[in-house]
Formats: C-alpha cells, sequence, structure tokens
C-alpha cells in the first residue's frame, strides 16, 4: 500500500499504483488537514463574495449568485463541462489522472470535503475508472473538460469503464454499494480546475521514456556488438571532457552492458599498430559510422531531457493546482493562475522532441543494417532465405521508416500554440493535455520502432551465429526475444510478431535501469 497525503508522491510511488495496483491509503494528517480548509472555507466565505463560490465562472464571474443556488452551481459546472469528444482515453491513462488529481487534493489547500477524496481513493483501489475522452482540454483554467467528466463520474453520472467493459456510473455505484459525492461548497469547480489530467499522462510518459532509453542504449550496445565496432567512442577518457550528465551517464551505461563482450574490439591493440605499411587501401573503416559512434552524443540530450521532465512533473504532481487557492493556515483566499499547465506543457513538448530523436537513431541504425552496401557484412534487408525469392526485413523497414516521419510531424510544439478562447478571459493556453497526449503518441510509435530493429538485431545474431559472444546482458535479451520471435527464413506475416516484441519492450524494464549507474 501507498500513503498519499504524507509526504512528496514519487516516479516510483506513482508507477507502483498505477501498473503494480498497490492499494491506495489516505494520511490521517492530510485527511486532517483538508477537513481543516473545508471548514475555513465555510466560515470565510460567508457575507462575501468569492469566485467559484457565489459567483459565475470565468467571464461570466460578474454574475452573482443566490444563496440558493450555490450548490446547483456547482452540479451545472460539472454537466455543462462534460463535453469531450474523441476516443475514450485507456483505462491505466485515466487512473493515472485520478492519482493525479488526488494528491493534488490531498494537499488541502481546495476548501473541498474529505468525500471527494475518500470517494476517488475507492475508485482507484477497485479499478473503477471514469470514461474521459482524448479531446476537450486547453490546458489553462486546468483540464476543465477531462476533469468534469472525472467529476461526471464522482456525482454519479456519465459512464465508467470496469472489468473492460463500459457501463452506466449507477449501475456500477449500486453493485459496489458506492454512495456519489454531495456537493457541500466548490467541490465541482476545485476537481475541474486543475492540470491533474496532463500531470498524470505526463506521468505515463515519463515512465515509458526511461524504458525507452534503456532499451536503446541496449539495442545501440548490441548493434555495436554486431559490426565488432572499436570500444573507444564509449570510453571513460572520451566522454568525461564533455561535461554533460547525460552523455557520461550514457557512456557509464554502455561500458556497464559491454563490458564481458567478445565482439568489441579494442582500437589500441588493432589499429594503433601500423601493420602493413605499404597497404594503401585499409579494409576497415578507422571510425564507425554516427549512429554507431555517436550513441552518447544523442543519447546524451535524451537522458537530460527526460531527468528534468520527471523533476518539473513530479514537481506539479504534488503542488496544488487549482483556483482560488484556500489557505487556511494564513486565513485568506487567494486568486491566481495555479491551473495553468505552462510547466507540464513545456516539458512534454521537449520530451517528445527528444523522444523523436532516439527513434531517428534507432531508425539509422536499423538502416545500416538492412543496407548490405553499408555495412558490407550482411545479406540486404537481413534476408536468410534465397536472395531475390526472399525479403527478410524489407517489408518491415517501410513501417519503420514510416513511423519515424509521424514522429517528426508530431514534434511540432503544442506549447507555443495558444488559441484564446472562453470570451478570450482564456487569452493565453497551454494546450497541456494535448501536448501530454501527442508526446505518448509519439512514445508508442518509438517502441514499434525499437520492436522492428529489436527483430533486425536477432536475425543479425543468428546469421552470425554470434550469441555465445555477446555480453551477458545482450545476450540475455536475445533469449528473451528469441521466445516470442523465433529466427525465421521462410516470408511470413510479421505483424503479429511485431506486436508481441513491442508488448515486450513496453512492459519490461531494461535491467541496466536497476543499476545505480542509470537514472538517478
Amino acid at each position: 500500500m501507498i500513503r498519499v497525503g504524507q509526504s512528496v508522491l514519487s516516479r516510483q510511488e506513482f508507477s507502483d499504483l498505477l501498473y503494480k495496483r498497490e492499494p491506495v491509503v489516505l494520511d490521517q494528517a492530510a485527511l486532517e488537514k483538508i477537513e481543516l480548509n473545508f471548514q475555513f472555507l465555510r466560515q470565510f466565505s460567508s457575507n462575501k463574495l468569492i469566485y467559484g463560490i457565489n459567483t459565475g465562472f470565468g467571464p461570466m464571474a460578474q454574475y452573482r449568485i443566490k444563496e440558493d443556488d450555490l450548490l446547483q452551481l456547482q452540479y451545472n459546472l460539472i454537466r455543462s463541462h462534460s463535453s469531450g469528444s474523441g476516443p475514450i482515453l485507456p483505462a491505466f491513462l485515466v487512473k493515472a489522472i485520478m492519482i493525479a488529481r488526488l494528491n493534488s487534493l490531498m494537499q488541502g489547500y481546495s476548501g473541498i470535503h474529505t468525500e471527494v477524496v475518500e470517494l476517488l481513493r475507492e475508485l482507484i483501489n477497485k479499478d473503477i475508472i471514469p470514461c474521459i475522452y482524448e479531446h476537450g482540454g486547453v490546458g489553462a483554467s486546468g483540464d476543465l473538460v477531462q476533469l468534469a467528466h472525472l467529476a461526471l463520474t464522482l456525482i454519479g453520472e456519465g459512464e465508467v469503464m470496469v472489468e473492460g467493459g463500459i457501463h452506466s456510473t449507477k449501475e456500477i455505484f449500486n453493485r459496489f454499494n458506492i454512495k456519489p459525492l454531495s456537493i457541500h461548497s466548490r467541490e465541482g469547480l476545485a476537481i475541474l480546475n486543475g492540470t491533474s489530467a496532463m500531470t498524470g499522462i505526463g506521468m505515463v510518459n515519463i515512465i515509458q521514456a526511461r524504458k525507452l532509453l534503456g532499451w536503446s542504449v541496449v539495442l545501440s550496445a548490441l548493434t555495436n556488438e554486431l559490426v565488432e565496432a572499436f570500444d573507444d567512442h564509449y570510453s571513460y577518457e572520451l566522454n568525461i571532457i564533455k561535461h554533460h550528465e547525460g552523455q557520461n551517464r550514457i557512456a557509464t551505461m554502455l561500458r556497464e552492458v559491454l563490458k564481458d563482450s567478445k565482439m568489441i574490439r579494442n582500437r589500441s591493440k588493432l589499429l594503433y599498430s601500423l601493420g602493413n605499411p605499404d597497404q594503401a587501401i585499409l579494409e576497415d573503416k578507422v571510425q564507425e559510422y554516427y549512429s554507431l559512434r555517436c550513441i552518447t552524443q544523442v543519447l546524451g540530450p535524451v537522458f537530460d531531457t527526460i531527468s528534468q521532465a520527471e523533476k518539473v512533473v513530479v514537481n506539479e504532481l504534488n503542488s496544488v493546482n487549482d483556483n482560488p487557492v484556500i489557505d487556511h493556515v494564513n486565513k485568506d483566499i487567494f486568486h491566481g493562475g495555479n491551473f495553468h499547465g505552462d510547466y507540464v506543457a513545456l516539458e512534454m513538448d521537449k520530451l517528445k522532441i527528444a523522444i523523436t530523436k532516439l527513434s531517428m537513431l534507432s531508425e539509422r541504425q536499423l538502416n545500416f543494417l538492412l543496407n548490405d552496401k553499408l555495412n558490407q557484412k550482411f545479406p540486404p534487408f537481413m534476408n536468410l532465405g534465397v536472395l531475390g525469392l526472399n525479403f527478410g526485413m524489407q517489408g518491415m523497414q517501410f513501417t519503420a521508416t514510416s513511423t519515424v516521419a509521424e514522429n517528426q510531424t508530431l514534434s511540432f510544439p503544442m506549447y507555443i500554440h495558444s488559441i484564446p478562447n472562453n470570451n478570450d478571459n482564456q487569452d493565453i493556453v497551454s494546450m497541456g493535455c494535448n501536448a501530454a497526449m501527442m508526446t505518448k503518441r509519439v512514445i508508442d510509435n518509438s517502441f514499434e520502432v525499437l520492436g522492428i530493429q529489436a527483430m533486425t538485431i536477432l536475425q543479425a545474431v543468428d546469421y552470425l551465429s554470434c550469441g555465445e559472444k555477446l555480453a551477458a546482458d545482450t545476450r540475455s535479451l536475445y533469449k528473451e526475444l528469441r521466445k516470442i520471435f523465433p529466427m525465421f527464413v521462410e516470408d511470413a506475416p510479421k505483424y503479429k510478431d511485431l506486436e508481441r516484441v513491442k508488448d515486450f519492450l513496453e512492459s519490461n524494464d531494461p535491467a541496466i535501469l536497476s543499476k545505480p549507474l542509470a537514472f538517478p
């Protein structure tokens, strides 16, 4: 179980709640703080004009709401903004959103009744997942539309996903004996106003981006083994004089993966002795192509970008991000824009650019292995059958190339794509949820590209019959993947093989990430 509200919720704890289905426990001291905050709002708001309590919302805040209509105002906000469209978000993404919203509300500055967080905890622990739609949020005043659909479920309306099916919330609440949320003061606005949709999705993106980077390091190492590359491009001495943490972390990971490889060559032993001085044209390239030689310089910035994104998004995860802020400690209410999603939007845009570059590196390494004129070592398209009659990985390369091209187009930033709306009240917005969703698509695409690269590498290992010469880490991956994708000679459809390999990469952490030399 993981206690929420007691301290900073980390990426690892978030991941355990989401993927390992660890139960949520609400910290008692945090619940008491929420209750104090709620009681303060009740007393403080009496005979005062406070946004979202006794006024309309957004540009209609100039209209004062009658005392008898205050609770109906909150229900109207939830129902009117449940206006999403497009695909329903996958259940695990919605659960991530729920965890993010719960953690923010547990900070105790939102003026809500404890019923809200208790109900959220119950739904999370029972895997009762609201239907939230992909389209709708502009990322200022929070992820209003996505979070409205969350609030709609909390009040017992709309639909939920349970055990793989979609059901009416009312039916499921009755089945599980769950009491819908009752509005007490500003629960509607407190749930809607926030960055929790982009933050929850952003946390998933960071978790998956870390896996991608780990697999990219291992596949890059394997590719270097296959071509019997020299060892100095990832050496400590070369990389330490470039003062970037990411580059040196990647170099350290490569050295760790390849430490016991019998295929990597030592430059000092092989090239620093002139051998035959009359040999005018060398059989060996003195330096490898950039996609093999510049791995630390290409993946280093990706490492640094993921690290920075994690820092920022974890900060947002543990922040109060609605408006107004109910401050019972200083006995005041502060109006502002903590719901604005610029921090998350910018990090998601940077992350998708970095992951797109990672997929480009994978595609170039793949192309090197498939092009016999470049590698001068393998048959065209890693074809282990009859040249001309069989096609090997030729068809798969089209998919990799197409998918990387899509990533490149998706990498246009959302952060600077603000469109004023809400009668120009929201005259500059973050588009943070759009940014997070586009980043997720880039990450999903990249797992496909790395899957195709991995399949090609397996064929190359078998072509060379070099499995026993590989490093322990790369040999282990080779054996694991061959269980789900056996060697092939004759042509056959590969789309289901790719699906299985991609699922393996998405679902498993590379062993290198469990070592302290990787991410801190």
